[in-house]
């Protein structure tokens, strides 16, 4: 996604962020699986580190995007009741794409991280063009 951003030309308005919903790995750099598929497709995950949402996430973001319902009941429960209209799953923006959740690839083979890509960018091309349509430029 911020790749998609910055090369839309919407650095300047759009945040991208990420974060977990339980503290497993906090601080700790992406699975070196999904870096390695990751950077097969061109990104750099090796400076990412992991953290938890925070409460202040809620403030922060006009949207908060979950991978899979046990993450959006999770995020639910713990969003202040102002801010729960922003949540949603990110298969949501997804075109063409008939899973509504994105798969743990963590206990599978090298297919799943594939998979999971697959999924994530095509859910951050319909992000995208959703939020272009709700920018004006200046």
């Amino acid at each position: 996604m911020r790749r998609l951003v910055r090369e839309a030309g919407l650095a300047e308005e759009v945040r991208v962020d990420s974060a977990g919903t339980h503290d497993y790995h906090v601080g700790e750099p992406p699975d070196e699986r999904a870096q390695e598929h990751a950077r097969r497709r061109g990104y750099d995950l090796s400076r990412l580190r992991a953290r938890q949402v925070a409460m202040e996430d809620f403030q922060s973001f006009e949207l908060i995007l979950a991978m899979d319902r046990g993450q959006l009941e999770i995020l639910r429960r713990v969003a202040p009741p102002r801010h729960r209209h922003k949540l949603r799953l990110s298969m949501e923006f997804a075109d063409g794409q008939s899973e509504e959740e994105v798969p743990d690839p963590y206990y599978g083979g090298p297919g799943g991280f594939e998979q999971v890509l697959d999924m994530v960018e095509a859910a951050a091309r319909g992000l995208l063009a959703e939020l272009r349509g709700g920018i004006k430029a200046s």
